[in-house]
């Protein structure tokens, strides 16, 4: 256990000011370091998430082969240098490619080691083991892939195969299952198409683009195109990795229920696919102010800025939820403080994530007095409500803990989150950088 793992928040009674940065966002700092890794030449990648999961992806990458060089801007940021080896240039492994918790770099990895002419074996923590496998490898089988999981989930283990083009329907918006079809159709001659019912991160459809890759979209169908010329290469990419959306979710929502605040988060983030949670908080009353926009990498950032506001309840389904899906435990700890019966639906992709987050997050935040109802896709919050403080366990979910940790600033006593070191998971820093904006939190020494 770690030596930090308790985490105490205080109710905040000033209001929480100022302007910060979070860390780089994790899922295309996942996708630079895979990437670059196979493309021909030296790819420069700066502000890159040093966090649990993309540390994995980044020892993942060494692992087979690939020279990073890693410049620290602080606990935050670093700046990356890694020389590619080319789409066939990767080295086989001396034993199992360790992902850790990251279920983005499992899936993402699975496309890449299909295509490879050495075997590979895909593993990572108890956690991931529980994660849902099939629906990656079942698309990359139809293309030809000898991949094969244990009873659906990791490890995965891949051996060298011819793969062939295909046309893939997604059963549901999946950006990882959509990620991993496009990077196994890197080693087609055919390329291949994917249909998204719905709309999903887009991220890998960018960095492909800004690489030379030929990929297009039209009526829902993502197209690779062919390589009619014996191959393809991917140019090195230079790229400034904008903030991680998912991390401001958590400052944004603090400040939205914490009397007299208002802050500002610079250069964040700001891609369509991924800006659900700034929807919800508009229809539930926030004013959010986004300026200074500007590209980097083909993805858009911007400086966010949001005051507190009395919230009203909201409901959503559909769209918005594929665009929220990461912030929902943090937009209940939102609802819990608005006005109404705010509902969620068409999010049962929660229950597969590092925990059943439907169930967990239920169960957690009644811990702390709120009021809400679990369905099977989803949950009610009956807001508002006065929290209490109280002990409660992120259950060794990064997302989970921090929303914890937002709704203790809400409560009326001082709340005691239990294995709060995940957080680094994705937002190194997180406690700092909240007390920047005057939070009242402390870690608690285990003994």
């Amino acid at each position: 256990m770690s030596a930090k793992s308790k985490l105490i928040v205080h109710s905040q009674s000033a209001p929480l000011q100022g302007t910060i940065s979070v860390p780089g966002d994790k899922s295309i700092s996942h996708r630079a370091v895979l990437l670059a890794a196979l493309a021909e030449g030296t790819s420069v990648i700066r502000s890159w998430l040093p966090a649990g999961d993309t540390l994995a992806t980044l020892e993942v990458v060494r692992a087979l082969g690939v020279n990073v060089e890693v410049s620290e801007r602080g606990p935050q940021a670093w700046d990356l240098r890694v020389e590619g080896r080319g789409l066939r240039g990767l080295r086989r492994p001396s034993g199992p490619l360790n992902c850790r918790h990251a279920g983005t770099a499992i899936r993402l990895l699975a496309g890449i080691m299909a295509g490879q002419s050495f075997p590979s074996v895909l593993d990572g923590s108890e956690q991931l083991r529980k994660r849902p496998m099939g629906r990656v490898t079942e698309p990359l089988q139809e293309m030809g892939a000898d991949i094969k999981a244990e009873d659906g989930h990791a490890p995965l283990h891949v051996r060298p195969a011819s793969l062939h083009g295909l046309a893939y329907r997604l059963p549901v918006a999946s950006a990882q299952v959509k990620s991993a079809v496009l990077l196994g159709g890197l080693y087609t001659v055919e390329g291949v198409r994917v249909h998204q019912p719905g709309p999903a991160r887009d991220h890998t459809e960018r960095m492909l683009m800004a690489m030379g890759a030929v990929v297009t979209t039209q009526d829902g169908w993502v197209t690779l195109s062919d390589a009619p010329f014996g191959g393809r290469r991917l140019l090195p990419l230079d790229m400034t990795v904008p903030g991680d959306f998912s991390s401001a979710a958590f400052p944004l929502v603090a400040a939205a229920i914490v009397p007299h605040s208002q802050i500002t988060i610079r250069g964040v983030g700001v891609n369509e696919t991924r800006i659900g949670l700034l929807q919800l908080l508009r229809a539930m009353g926030a004013n959010v102010g986004v300026s200074n926009q500007q590209m980097t990498g083909g993805e858009l950032a911007a400086d966010l800025t949001i005051g507190f506001a009395e919230l009203h309840a909201v409901d959503t389904d559909g769209p918005t939820v594929v665009r929220a899906i990461d912030e929902f435990p943090v937009w209940a700890v939102a609802a819990t403080q608005a006005a109404g019966h705010s509902t969620v639906h068409d999010a049962a992709e929660l229950r597969v994530k590092e925990v059943d987050r439907i169930a967990v997050l239920v169960g957690e935040l009644r811990r702390l007095g709120a009021a809400l109802d679990e369905h099977d896709d989803g949950f009610t919050v009956h807001g508002p409500t006065r929290l209490r403080g109280a002990s409660v366990d992120s259950h060794d979910d990064h997302r989970l803990g921090m929303a914890l940790a937002v709704a203790g600033l809400a409560a009326e006593e001082p709340t005691l989150i239990h294995d709060a070191a995940c957080m680094a998971d994705s937002f190194p820093g997180f406690v700092d950088t909240m007390r920047q904006l005057g939070a009242a939190m402390e870690w608690v020494e285990s003994t």
